[in-house]
This record gives structure tokens, C-alpha cells and sequence, in this order.
């Protein structure tokens, strides 16, 4: 091979991993990473969005989003932006029709014995949805509001910090 050759095998090398070194970290297990978000449902009804404010945080494999998202968000880095539909069984998972239960009327607020209305209660994670009110009980939902319904996010990755060296 001439000088000439070599040189440039050279630069090439040395322009790809610089490209590769500017790319910054992937999104991998153990990664901490903060994103911008917009949810919504099939039907293109918007749920909710973080795009004009804060972006959220969360580490990669420590289950703090739902599983659909997670797998979703691996390998991508700051600067990405892209769409993902994410069916119930990877975001809140099916209605559990053993969920929705018979409460006695008397043990719910009289103010929120209509259906919609929302509950919730020290023991319980989430909101709670009267689903029909009946002379002597109200049917009570306990499922996830989600529960069942196929999500879209759009997203935008923010940041992502590599994970943490092992000792």
C-alpha cells in the first residue's frame, strides 16, 4: 500500500471514530435517561404530554416505565426522536373483568356515586372509577384507566448517561 493510501485508510479511520465518539451513549441497561413525551390513544386522541416542560427521568431495567417503553427506548441516544405503539399487554395489560367489584353503597361517598367519577383510598396505588351505581352497591373499578387500551408515545430522548461503572 503507498503513502497515499495509508493516509487516507487513515483519516477514514480516524473520521469514523470521532463520528462514532460525537454519537454519545446508547441507551442500554443501568443507563439514566430523560426524555420528552407525548401519549396517545389508537383513535389519535392526545392523553397527555411533557413536550413544553420538563423532560422525565428514569433508569433503564429499573421498571419505572411500562415494559413496552423500555424495550422500546434501548439503543437509542440524546437527540433521537421516534414513535412507538405499544399494545395493552406492554403497558398496563388487559381489563381484568375480577377487578371491576360490588361495593355497598353506603361505603362511598355520596358525592361520588356517579359514573366516571374517580376514588381513591390509602391501600390502593391508583384511581379507583365508579363504572354504574345501583340502588345497594356501586360497581368499582380498580383496574388501570389504561388498562386495555393500545398507547402511542412520541418521544424525544433528552439525555442518556452510561451506566455506572462495576467496582
Amino acid at each position: 500500500m503507498n503513502r497515499f493510501n495509508t493516509g487516507l485508510l487513515l483519516a477514514t479511520l480516524l473520521f469514523a471514530s470521532t463520528a462514532l465518539a460525537d454519537d454519545g451513549p446508547r441507551i442500554e441497561q443501568g443507563s439514566k435517561v430523560s426524555f420528552n413525551y407525548a401519549l396517545s390513544l389508537e383513535d389519535g386522541t392526545q392523553l397527555e404530554s411533557n413536550m413544553d416542560t420538563a423532560p422525565m427521568a428514569y433508569t433503564q431495567g429499573a421498571g419505572q416505565i411500562i415494559p413496552g417503553l423500555e424495550d422500546a427506548m434501548l439503543g437509542h441516544a440524546a437527540g433521537d426522536r421516534f414513535s412507538v405503539t405499544i399494545p395493552p399487554e406492554q403497558a398496563y395489560g388487559p381489563v381484568d373483568p375480577k377487578r371491576v367489584q360490588p361495593v355497598p353503597i353506603e361505603n362511598v361517598p355520596e358525592a361520588a356515586r356517579v359514573v366516571g367519577a374517580t376514588l381513591t383510598a390509602a391501600n390502593f396505588p391508583g384511581p379507583i372509577i365508579v363504572r354504574e351505581v345501583r340502588e345497594d352497591t356501586v360497581l368499582l373499578d380498580f383496574n388501570h384507566p389504561l388498562a386495555g387500551k393500545t398507547l402511542t408515545f412520541d418521544i424525544s430522548v433528552v439525555s442518556v448517561e452510561a451506566p455506572a461503572a462495576l467496582p
